[in-house]
This record gives C-alpha cells, structure tokens and sequence, in this order.
C-alpha cells in the first residue's frame, strides 16, 4: 500500500431526506426521497422536479450552502468531543469553478463565512477543494500527509452545493441531462451539506471504517465528448486503488457510487468494472443514494460514504469490502476502496 489507511469515525448530512446522517441514511435505506416540484419550469413548460433541502427559513444561495455545511460540521463536531477546532484542519468541498450557475464568486471568502457561521477557528492547513464529485477522494488524498507527517489526530471534510439554481439547471436541460418532461434520460437536482471525520488507524474494538486504497484517472470520452466510451479512466482509478490497497477485486463485495439517472454513467460503471473483474460472483450489487437525495455535486461523495458507515454499523450492508467511485463531467475519475471492520 502506498498511501497510510484512514478511519472514518464521523458524519454528519444535511439532506432532503433528513437534517442529519441518522435521519438521512434511514430514509436513503428505505428508499424514501423528497422530490418534488421546484420553483423551476422546464422547456415544456412543466415544473421541474427536484430534492430541496427543508431548512427553517427560506435561505437561498450561499446563505444555504453555509448553513447547510455549518449544520453537518457541528454534527460531526458534536459527536466526538476529542476534536479541538484549532488543531484540525477543515478541508471544505465544492463545485468545480467552471460549474454553469456557480453562485460562489471567492472560495476564500466563502470560506471565512462559513467560519464565522460556525464561530470557530481551524488549523492553518485548513483549505477548499473545488473538485465536483472527486472532491471527496481528493481531501482523503491530502488528509493522509496531514495526518501521517504532523501527526494530526482529526482532519474534518465537509462539503456543500446545490444545483437548484436556474442558470445551472438550464444548461443541464439545454444538453439533455436534467430530467424533465421532454427528457427520461437524466437526473433530477438535489442540494446538501455532509461532512466527515477523519482519523489515524488505531486498533480498536468498536466497528470502524477504513479508506484503505484512493485511484484517480482522467476519462477522454466524457460524457460531452464524441469519443467511444470504454472506461479508460475509470479503470486506470479502481486499479490504482486495489494497488494502493494492497488486494484484488475479489475481495470486493459490492460497490456504492454517484450515479444519478444517467446511461452514461451506468454504461461507463459497467464498462469499468468488467475490465478489472476476474471473480465469479453471484451478485454484485451496486448502490446509488442519488436515488433518494437528488444530484447534490460535491456534497455526494460524503453521503456515500456516510450510508456505507451506518450500513456497515446497522448490519444491512451487502458485506465489508466496498468500491467506491465518482466521476466530474470533464472527466475526471477518482476510486475508493473501503473495509469495514467489526
């Protein structure tokens, strides 16, 4: 393994199933969403469906990024008392800069906003990641030297977005990926803030999540392009991650990912893992809680890995060993491998 293995001890979500990951996951386990018609019409002049998060007040913008990431941060902060804000680094999540609709102008300022919502401090090391769906697998990638070289005992990722913004649901709707009532080939808009904790590998007794392997790759024929899909760079991603974590396919026993209604991706996640299996399998689920919650961007890596924690805990999972992948519109690709150990 080339990289330390990481423990995920903490979550906290803010969707529109639930105003916290215990809530969140359960609805997401029983299959229970919250779309509903948005405020937005699509071309035919029907509404578009979507997955609002029920705040108490009708915060739009980044007035709701904010206090939707301030909502998860504090939940994972109040679940472990051991964390010290000032010696833990805050690596926030977000859209990538050239998202369509993007209502955040200066990461740096929205950053010192979302701080001074939550009235605390960070450490220095703290930073934003504006990687889109990778975004996760990114700050996971920049944990394991603050964790492993300046022996950092927590390291806090969150995340936060929403494509409930009419700029950025008309450039979905205008290349054919919003789901509307022209179109069933799409996905339907979501927003949500999740954050998680991470910590060093220790042995201990009570359950724990590990992140054991990360891949990333680049996709040439992504999903705007008019290459001839085949996987590539979602391959080269879930081979650098079985090689980071020092194993094979067959130990894998399902795979949980971001997809959110479109063949393409379908077609690109079945493409993938073709390549790379060699294991007679029964089955191989594939789990994709954008079923329930809606395209959220950034945020959706968190909630992944968020109802594969309390899967794994619950005793519902479809076993121990998890592929995680996610993907960006302009091809980028990241996979994880995660272990959950009783």
């Amino acid at each position: 393994m080339s990289g330390i293995s990481l423990a995920i001890t903490g979550t906290g979500l803010v969707t529109g199933v639930g105003l916290d990951a215990p809530a969140s996951c359960a609805a997401i386990r029983c299959a229970i969403d919250n779309f509903q018609e948005t405020r937005f019409m699509d071309q035919g002049g029907e509404w578009i469906m979507g997955c609002e998060v029920p705040l108490e007040q009708p915060w739009r913008g980044k007035t709701k990024l904010i206090k939707m990431a301030a909502a998860a941060i504090r939940e994972c902060l109040s679940g472990n008392p051991l964390i010290n804000p000032a010696e833990t680094p805050l690596l926030l999540c977000l859209s990538e800069h050239d998202r369509k609709g993007r209502v955040i102008d200066d990461d740096n300022q929205f950053f010192h906003d979302l701080l001074e919502e939550l009235q605390l401090e960070f450490h220095e090391k703290s930073l934003v990641i504006a990687g889109g769906h990778v975004g996760v697998a990114l700050a996971l990638r920049h944990a394991r030297p603050l964790i492993q070289e300046l022996k950092l005992k927590h390291v806090l990722i969150a995340a936060t977005d929403s494509l409930l913004v009419a700029q950025t649901l008309a450039h979905y709707e205008e290349h054919e990926r919003l789901l509307t009532s022209q179109n069933s080939n799409g996905f339907i808009p979501g927003e949500a803030g999740a954050a998680l904790v991470v910590e060093p590998l220790h042995a201990k007794q009570e359950p724990q999540l590990i992140c054991a392997g990360l891949g990333f790759g680049v996709e040439k024929a992504h999903i705007y392009s008019e290459e001839p899909l085949r996987a590539d760079g979602l391959t080269a991603a879930i081979k650098e991650s079985l090689s980071d974590a020092g194993c094979n396919e067959s130990i894998l026993d399902f795979k949980i990912t971001d997809i959110s209604g479109e063949h393409y991706y379908f077609k690109e996640a079945s493409l993938a893992f073709s390549r790379i299996d060699r294991t007679k399998r029964e089955e191989f689920d594939i789990w994709h809680p954008a079923d329930c919650v809606g395209e959220v961007g950034a945020s959706l890596g968190i909630v992944m890995l968020a109802v594969f924690k309390s899967a794994s805990e619950k005793g519902y999972s479809k076993g121990h060993h998890v592929l995680a992948h996610l993907g960006n519109d302009d091809g980028k690709r990241s996979s994880m491998i995660f272990l959950a150990k009783d």
